[in-house]
């Protein structure tokens, strides 16, 4: 057994005094850009199932620079955010220095672990040499007109003291609680900075089509943007009030039994007749509580209550009653829908809940169901007889000629929502004038400045907001104050792909703008391999493509779509099948594993256990299984030193070898991690049969295992005579294919389908030959005896099968 503690520590000094990991930029080497999705820097630091991309990434970038790749394999830190200063209220510690005690201690996790990431190129969003081109990026969004300040419903968390996104929001027993904590959560209008994604939405789904992403992964970002086409129908009341509901399906308005209007709408309240004003304000005070993702499930019942007031339907003048509906969302198309319960699932319950008419519109074999499909329109004047499109183009038509309703194209995608009422995040480049109106900050960074009351107020104000000196300046002889809401943590983590690029070993970036930036930008975007979790699918991957998309209009990078490939690692739960964490006892620490096991047997095991993108638990037999095969790897080379020769006449060796290099290399280039190590396995096999101890063999099989075991490997790179050089900077070996073709091959030999023995033939062999062999076996002569051959199947080179 070798001792990993040891030989670990003394290659990461070995590569770290000797820079063996600085990036350099090669020219005249193609570029290979391996990523992995930057961690939150938290106080608990990795466990085991964390290092899983990171370890993917990482041989995945060996191998590109041992195939002649110049690679760029960069780590930094996202490090502004909530958990910090959670920290900080509650300690009355600056949020600074428990991020950098825990960007110290993940740097020394991730260095234990044998990674080759560029320490020259690490970055950190809290630098404010970082977040000055984090702010430059939100001047050039608001000098497009991208980023404005709107009066919008927010959820508000008193606890935390800030506003949170939908998805950081739960509903549990009827009620809003925030994801972290579990504190109440209410909506809340309040005056926050709004980024316009929603302009880049046609262009967002565009460019899903110029990248090599799993389908799957393709579909979330198109169903979260979820482009609708279609029409606005308007629903006249009385001369003053029209109900505007937006539908995909305008060629079933004949269909329309109710109309459902969402809770929020301005005109909600003013339909209610007097007889139902006290169910429905009710009705609309507990819609409050509920999350927007709670009110969005297809599965829940859908409820409503109906206001007392009908509305026209303008193509048959026939009375519409109008219902309140909590799963009508007023941030969704016009917050108008109109009900046809014969032909969509969803208003066909509804309908069949409040005894509401259903009216079939197009033929269906079943008339007890919704029909969803195309078909012949009946039952409406002016369609009868068309199939779906033509219907719908031919209502659409009629509408517009008589400005009941026009095409309209909506979004499931809604702004992004962009302040955050904390003191722990990037500040905004604005300041107001006495009008209110807002301005840019030209000079840049503007500096977070200390703080030492990290607790939001009570009224929602941002800390930021009771630093009077910093917040109340002048300019020029005018009164200004500056915005005290920073930016959320999104904004830091949706450019840094970037920011590696610009790193200096000074610590500065080169300037976002500048000519220089630019052509490095044209030789390494985009980023060929991109790998992280799944918990990413949707919102940080849209908010960098947005950035980027945007840099791209404005002439900064010059690919319309930032990552090329993205995948998403599986995770490795805990040894009880559930997911890890500290409240359920079941984490498990890598620097533990590191001590008893090694880093190397960590990463090998955590590739071996399954395809890259399965989620798995762990396994002590498996890390035991795993370290117990290093072992024997360095039992071999130890036993060998002695006879080592640089000649080889094993042929079999010689075929295994071309074998081995010809199939790992196709399973490493796939990402097909658990086989390549599977291949490995089979030659270490191999050499162990044979009685050679072949130099070149040895040597190139510690290249390919210094992917996965980078420390044992150049260990024993240095024991048989390479002592200095690093494997890193190896030649990957190739395979030629002349020697795959052996001239003997064992073929297995079969009586009545039972295997009996194994015979060694020339290769491709014929039936003829094979039989003459395998009757002069012993074992087969005793199987046969005097029995009559009754017939012989024969696959050449794979079986012979005699049945007596």
């Amino acid at each position: 057994m070798y001792n990993h503690n040891l030989i670990e520590k003394k290659w990461q000094k070995k590569w770290m005094d000797d820079h063996v990991y600085d990036f350099k930029d090669d020219l005249t080497q193609p570029k290979a850009y391996i990523l992995d999705m930057f961690p939150y820097p938290s106080g608990q630091g990795l466990h085991v199932g964390h290092p899983r991309g990171y370890t993917a990434t990482d041989i995945f970038a060996r191998y590109k620079k041992l195939t002649g790749y110049n690679i760029l394999h960069p780590i930094g830190w996202d490090a502004f955010g909530l958990p910090a200063e959670q920290y900080a209220i509650s300690t009355n510690n600056h949020p600074k220095e428990f991020t950098n005690k825990n960007i110290n201690h993940f740097r020394v996790q991730l260095q234990k672990l044998g990674f080759c990431y560029h320490p020259n190129k690490e970055v950190n969003t809290t630098d404010p040499n970082y977040y000055r081109w984090t702010q430059w990026i939100f001047t050039k969004l608001f000098e497009h007109d991208l980023a404005e300040i709107r009066d919008v419903d927010v959820n508000w968390c008193e606890q935390l003291g800030t506003v949170l996104a939908n998805e950081e929001v739960l509903n549990v027993d009827g009620r809003m609680v925030s994801e972290r904590g579990c504190f109440p959560v209410v909506k809340k209008p309040m005056r926050q900075w709004i980024l316009k994604i929603t302009k880049y939405a046609d262009k967002l789904l565009d460019g899903l089509n110029e990248i090599n992403w799993p389908e799957h992964l393709k579909a979330i970002q198109r169903k979260w943007i979820g482009r609708s086409a279609g029409a606005i129908i308007k629903f006249k009341i009385s001369e003053e009030i029209t109900l505007e509901a937006f539908t995909t399906r305008a060629d079933t308005i004949y269909g329309v039994s109710f109309i459902a209007i969402a809770p929020e709408h301005p005109l909600a309240k003013k339909l209610i007749k007097s007889k139902y004003k006290n169910t429905c304000e009710q009705y609309i005070a507990d819609t409050k509580t509920k999350s927007e993702l709670e009110r969005k499930v297809n599965s829940k019942e859908q409820t409503g209550v109906f206001t007392g007031t009908y509305a026209l339907n303008p193509i048959n003048n026939k009375q519409v009653p109008i219902y309140i509906c909590d799963y009508v969302l007023m941030n969704y198309a016009t917050g108008i829908l109109m009900g046809v319960p014969a032909h969509d699932e969803r208003d066909f319950n509804f309908a069949k809940k409040y005894n509401l008419p259903i009216n079939f519109v197009i033929e269906a074999n079943d008339y007890e169901h919704p029909y969803l499909d195309d078909g012949i329109h009946i039952n409406s004047n002016l369609i009868n007889g068309l199939n779906n499109l033509d219907a719908q183009n031919k209502i659409i038509e009629y509408l517009e000629a008589n400005k009941l309703g026009q095409k309209e194209v909506f979004y499931k995608l809604k702004d992004w929502l962009f302040s955050r009422q904390r003191y722990w995040g990037e500040p905004f480049p604005i300041v107001f004038d006495e009008n209110n109106n807002p301005h840019l900050v030209k000079d840049l960074p503007l500096i977070l400045p200390e703080c030492i009351n990290f607790k939001p107020s009570s009224d929602g104000k941002s800390p930021l907001a009771s630093l009077d000196d910093w917040v109340n300046i002048t300019i020029g002889n005018k009164k200004y104050y500056r915005e005290t809401n920073t930016m959320p943590q999104w904004a830091g983590s949706s450019w840094y792909y970037l920011g590696y690029l610009l790193k200096q070993n000074d610590g500065s970036y080169l300037p976002l703008n500048s000519e220089k930036a630019k052509k490095i930008f044209k030789r390494w975007l985009p980023v060929d391999t991109y790998v992280g979790g799944q918990e990413h699918a949707v919102l940080h991957l849209l908010y960098a493509r947005f950035w980027h998309r945007f840099l791209y209009d404005i002439g900064i990078v010059p690919t319309k779509e930032p990552f090329n490939e993205v995948i998403n690692q599986g995770m490795i739960l805990g040894p009880n099948g559930e997911k890890m964490s500290k409240s359920r006892g079941n984490v498990i620490n890598p620097d533990e594993i590191i001590i008893s096991h090694g880093a190397d047997a960590l990463r090998v095991y955590e590739m071996f256990m399954g395809p890259i993108n399965t989620t798995l638990p762990w396994n002590d037999e498996g890390i035991n299984g795993v370290r117990k095969w290093l072992d024997r790897v360095y039992r071999y080379y130890e036993s060998r030193l002695n006879t080592i020769s640089e000649n080889s006449c094993d042929k079999e060796l010689e075929y295994q070898y071309h074998l081995f290099i010809k199939n790992v290399t196709e399973n490493i280039d796939k990402m097909n991690f658990n086989v390549a190590i599977s291949d490995m396995m089979v030659f270490v096999n191999a050499m162990y049969a044979s009685k050679e101890a072949n130099f070149t063999y040895m040597h190139n099989f510690l290249i390919i295992l210094s992917c996965f075991a980078p420390h044992l490997a150049d260990e024993l790179h240095e024991m048989i005579g390479h002592k200095g050089f690093c494997l890193f900077n190896a030649k990957w070996p190739s395979y030629d294919p002349k020697k795959l073709v052996l001239s003997k091959i064992n073929l297995p030999v079969m009586i009545n389908g039972k295997h009996r023995d194994t015979i060694l033939i020339n290769n491709n062999a014929s039936q003829e030959q094979a039989l003459k062999i395998a009757l002069n076996s012993e074992k087969i002569k005793a199987q046969v005896g005097n029995n009559k051959i009754k017939k012989i199947i024969f696959v050449e080179n794979k079986i012979l099968n005699i049945l007596i």
